[in-house]
């Protein structure tokens, strides 16, 4: 299955949401938040010193934003304030990464846990991939709190997450892993229970979104292609994303059909050749985001 090109001039877009008929996603090279509509009319919906990652809604409308360097999270609410809304320091190593937000208001933070960009330059990505420091998830009470989300547990490059339309139970990328793993969320939001959802070797989950027939659409960043995976590995489709490779997707349109792809260049930092890309596929979205 192919993909055709909704918005381009992006420089790398991650964290997308669907959120008021539009597609939501930080472009972080460009240092904002963006949104586009179905007709491919992109906008700038919020801007600010630095990288931001991964987005969310609390129930009374704020908007959460993961600022990566900072490792903090940042709410803006319904009258336009923007400020402090959790300090993840003490719970994150090296740059934050993506979030999912239950319906609740409390937010699922991953991390880096080392720095990528170097260790990619030393031993390559099959050498990261075979040897690297693990690191915890964050969870951010909707008053701010922060505490180890599942005590105990640590992950490989945490990065993409779900939650089951059940709210019981949550789903994690873990990138240099290769496989995706389910935790279930117990009443005061913590995580229990670790158990694998699906290898998905040899592909690297990034960004995931899960479909109502209960697969999981994951961007493969070493490739350009999403691709659809049903509980314990088994492949069952994939959309081709052309000549940049795929990072993020997500579902979303009028029926949660359209599957979104965002999609980057090699060097992503240095111009906006980053794009978004959209297909129309058989099963609509599931759970959260």
């Amino acid at each position: 299955m192919g993909a055709r090109e909704l918005a381009a001039g992006i420089y790398f877009g991650e964290g997308p949401r669907w959120h008021e008929d539009r597609l939501w996603f930080s472009d972080f090279y460009a240092h904002k938040v963006c949104s586009v509509g179905l007709a491919g009319d992109l906008r700038t919906e919020l801007e600010f010193e630095g990288q931001s990652s991964g987005l969310g809604w609390m129930p009374d409308g704020s908007l959460l934003v993961v600022r990566m360097e900072l490792r903090q999270v940042w709410r803006r609410w319904p009258d336009g304030r923007f400020a402090l809304h959790a300090d993840l320091a003490d719970y994150s190593a090296h740059l934050c990464n993506d979030m999912v937000v239950d319906d609740q208001g409390r937010a699922y933070v991953g991390n880096f846990g080392f720095d990528l960009d170097a260790a990619m330059r030393e031993r390559g990505p099959a050498g990261v991939i075979a040897d690297h420091p693990v690191t915890m998830l964050a969870l951010v009470q909707p008053d701010g709190s922060v505490s180890d989300a599942a005590p105990g547990e640590r992950f490989s490059f945490p990065n993409g997450m779900v939650i089951t339309p059940d709210g019981s139970t949550l789903i994690v990328a873990e990138t240099f892993g290769l496989r995706l793993t389910a935790l279930d969320i117990e009443a005061d939001g913590t995580l229990s229970n670790r158990r694998e959802w699906a290898p998905v070797a040899p592909r690297l989950p990034d960004g995931i979104c899960l479909d109502a027939s209960g697969a999981m659409w994951i961007a493969n960043p070493a490739a350009p292609e999403c691709a659809l995976i049903a509980p314990g590995g088994e492949v069952l489709e994939t959309v081709n994303t052309g000549e940049l490779h795929c990072y993020a997707c997500m579902l979303g349109g009028p029926q949660g059909r359209h599957l979104f792809l965002l999609t980057a260049p090699a060097d992503p930092a240095k111009s906006p050749g980053g794009k978004v890309l959209v297909a129309e596929v058989a099963v609509g979205r599931a759970g959260l985001p």
